[in-house]
């Protein structure tokens, strides 16, 4: 079965679609999504992705990233995929949007145009395995320690956004 992804322009505007392992392996500008999930008490939820994921396996990251799938809405497909990695399911807010792009070792390239939504939960994970391996809550000042100090341990995408959300953030609700 064929996993397509949305390529889009540098305005978000769909270009046509691509099998999700071809556009990682050309470097293709596609869709994403990326889910923050904030305990009510400030903290952030990481997931630690499976390892066999073909590129970052191993690292911490947020919660949920992945992409729509042609003619999907962004907003769904961050509420279907929470729910496929994760098991959850809570309100979630569009916050932020960015474009970038990072190669990888094993010669693949993420080239995201990616959507961020926001969420508050303080439910306990079902994590599918396939996806990802462990999970925990981490204050938001030791994960920025953290990601000073070893930025091996955690995605790209994850280093790139982590301070906007945080500031989008206020560790009781979203700052409107």
């Amino acid at each position: 079965m064929r996993n397509d992804i949305i390529l889009v322009d540098a305005s978000d505007t769909p270009i046509g679609t691509m099998e999700k392992l071809q556009a990682h392996q050309e470097g293709r500008l596609h869709r994403a999504i990326s889910v923050f999930l904030f305990h009510p008490d400030g903290r952030l939820m990481l997931q630690k992705r499976a390892k066999d994921k073909y590129h970052s396996g191993g690292l911490w990251s947020n919660a949920c990233c992945s992409h729509p799938r042609p003619d999907e809405p962004t907003d769904a497909a961050a509420h279907r995929r929470l729910k496929e990695e994760m098991g959850l399911a809570c309100n979630l807010t569009p916050v932020h949007a960015f474009i970038y792009r990072t190669e990888f070792p094993n010669g693949l390239t993420e080239h995201e145009y990616d959507h961020v939504f926001i969420g508050t939960t303080d439910e306990i994970p079902t994590l599918d395995p396939e996806e990802a391996e462990d999970w925990k809550w981490i204050d938001v000042e030791e994960l920025r320690r953290e990601l000073a100090i070893y930025p091996e341990r955690y995605t790209y995408w994850l280093r790139v956004v982590f301070e906007q959300v945080q500031l989008i953030y206020n560790g009781s609700g979203i700052i409107s």
